[in-house]
């Protein structure tokens, strides 16, 4: 793995807890001022500005309180010089959603760029299979 990867999986892997643990600044942390968000619930054009991905967090921690997890299974990126993406599956729902479906997975991918030699995240997008 090279420091570039390295730094990138520390920086998911902090987000990731920081989301778990419901810290908001935690969560901001390593992202860029014009951040792109497509998340699960609405709105489906997404979210621009970390303003906006800022106002998308709190009913996420408040679902969360009600015993939900988010676990971080795996994790692979690729890096290039200034720019870099990761893809991730994580374990997120609440006991009686993961009953239902136990193998059901939260999909991530996320994109960065490096600047001023650091890693921000410019792009987030979360999704859940359909189920058909």
């Amino acid at each position: 793995m090279t420091d570039d990867e390295t730094q990138i999986r520390t920086l998911i892997e902090r987000w990731a807890k920081a989301a778990h643990e419901g810290d908001i600044e935690g969560v901001l942390a390593d992202h860029a001022d014009d951040i792109v968000m497509f998340d699960v619930p609405p709105p489906d054009d997404g979210v621009r500005g970390i303003d906006r991905y800022r106002e998308t967090w709190p009913p996420f921690f408040v679902w969360q309180q009600l015993g939900a997890c988010f676990d971080l299974l795996s994790l692979d990126i690729t890096a290039g010089d200034d720019v870099a993406f990761a893809h991730a599956l994580l374990r997120c729902g609440t006991e009686e959603e993961l009953r239902k479906d136990p193998e059901g997975r939260l999909r991530l991918t996320i994109g960065l760029r490096k600047e001023a030699g650091r890693w921000v995240v410019t792009h987030e997008h979360h999704s859940f299979p359909a189920k058909v």
